[in-house]
């Protein structure tokens, strides 16, 4: 017989016929009542064993963590707390689970012990929640763009050019370590390296997306991107997801309205189509909050806080009139903050950010930013001071979002390239897109993992992805 899963069950409800399920044991109790869950929903299904059909020896390898494969009848359940129940006629071990070694029995345990078990956390109801919301998350993010016309790059994981200029990367190399060969500098000869020059892991997809937007018209990537940051943060990784999509005749305008719609698009999705899920998060969100001290509580739930990002527009409003509001705030002239903002031109700090969504109550498009705290490919404005940047700030987050206008004038772009120091030779051909029939076009770039973040509530970004990478940590 083909076994059924959970969910499917839950939702058909076929009483009075034979299923078969398999799943992993959560708790067995009084020697007759089985919670199992297979993965497919939050949902537990509880079977009741039937004494007479089943053997003892069975019944003694039926602990927290074994696999399962049950036969049964499913019935209207006489218990509280669900719907349906299965009178198991047979019960197969598939795999057994010892309960003195199993590293989840039934209790409550901290983030950093789960951590430390992620090859094993998934079995949590709070893994589990989280890795089938990012699922969701992930295919809401190629279901909204191919509706909107976009084809999708796969973009080079392997590099020669650094698009932030940022030079925190991983070098990707097969020289030998202990003994590589120089030049006459008395430098790494990469020449004589598997692809004749030096190579790192990408941080971004941007500039080759780029180049395909100024052909396809519409482009976007969701791939990996590693930044060698040695920042043990809890909104920091090693190795994470990016989401980067490339629009040609697009200005900022079109960039900020792509962006606010795309991601009310995604959280819908995941409102729509992970209810129980986010309904358990929710609760733990709530639980979490009330061990905080009351000023770091949240005046949102985590379901008020995805409904307040569908229900209201995206408040825009320059850099200048941050700095303006920063400046005159309470926190900064009490010196609250750790970054006290002094003038124009500082770096704003997630501090800063989180102080600016709980002033106007809504999710902030900050854009305009000086020229010389942004990226090289920024669209300079008129005032030769600012860049068309943009930011989109979420409550509990900070910076969800960062995109701009791209610079397509050869000559400024030219002149940037020269004033961030980068070689003009390692980036020849994205020049070249600017002598060939250059038009206006923006993009920006979402980290996956603090979209995660927010739609979940988890409050470290570990959390949010299978195996976290991170300084001193690849395991798994």
């Amino acid at each position: 017989m083909r076994h059924t899963s959970i969910s499917d069950l839950l939702k058909s409800k076929p009483v009075g016929t034979t299923v078969n399920i398999k799943a992993w044991v959560r708790t067995f109790r009084a020697n007759r009542f089985i919670a199992l869950n297979d993965g497919s929903t939050i949902k537990t299904l509880q079977i009741v064993v039937d004494f007479e059909a089943t053997d003892e020896a069975i019944l003694n390898q039926i602990n927290t963590g074994a696999c399962i494969s049950v036969t049964g009848e499913v019935v209207s359940s006489q218990g509280s707390g669900q719907d349906l129940e299965i009178i198991a006629k047979e019960i197969e071990i598939l795999g057994e689970s010892n309960p003195e070694e199993y590293p989840f029995p039934p209790k409550k345990f901290n983030m950093e012990y789960l951590r430390k078990n992620a090859h094993m956390r998934a079995r949590t109801n709070t893994f589990a929640a989280v890795l089938r919301v990012r699922h969701a998350l992930s295919h809401a993010v190629h279901q909204y763009f191919n509706d909107k016309g976009f084809f999708m790059m796969h973009t080079p994981i392997i590099t020669g050019s650094d698009a932030e200029g940022a030079g925190e990367m991983f070098n990707v190399s097969v020289l030998d370590k202990k003994k590589p060969p120089l030049n006459e500098e008395g430098e790494i000869d990469y020449s004589q390296d598997f692809f004749e020059k030096e190579t790192n892991l990408t941080v971004s997809g941007q500039l080759e997306a780029e180049l395909a937007a100024l052909a396809l018209g519409k482009v976007y990537t969701f791939g990996p991107t590693f930044r060698a940051e040695n920042s043990n943060t809890t909104r920091h990784l090693a190795e994470f997801w990016m989401i980067e999509p490339e629009v040609a005749f697009a200005n900022l305008d079109d960039n900020m309205d792509l962006a606010e719609d795309f991601l009310k698009y995604v959280i819908k999705y995941a409102k729509d189509n992970c209810s129980d899920d986010l309904a358990f998060l929710d609760k733990r969100f709530a639980d979490e909050e009330k061990t905080k001290p009351q000023n770091l509580r949240s005046d949102m739930g985590l379901l008020e806080k995805l409904d307040m990002v569908g229900a209201n527009n995206f408040c825009r409003l320059s850099y200048t009139e941050a700095i303006d509001i920063l400046r005159n705030s309470k926190p900064n002239k009490k010196k609250k903050f750790e970054y006290l903002i002094d003038g124009w031109g500082a770096d704003l700090q997630s501090e800063h950010e989180k102080y600016l969504v709980k002033h106007f109550g809504t999710p902030v498009i900050l854009y305009d930013y000086p020229a010389n705290i942004k990226a090289f490919y920024m669209r300079l404005n008129e005032d030769g001071k600012t860049v068309r940047a943009m930011d989109i700030l979420f409550p509990g987050i900070g910076e969800i979002v960062g995109g701009s206008q791209r610079e397509e004038r050869h000559d400024v772009l030219k002149q940037k390239i020269s004033e961030f120091n980068i070689p003009e030779e390692e980036l020849w051909w994205y020049l070249e897109t600017r002598k060939f029939g250059t038009c206006v076009h923006s993009g920006f770039g979402l980290g996956f993992e603090r979209l995660v973040l927010f739609v979940t509530g988890m409050s470290n970004i570990r959390d949010v992805i299978p195996f976290p990478r991170t300084p001193g940590n690849a395991d798994f």
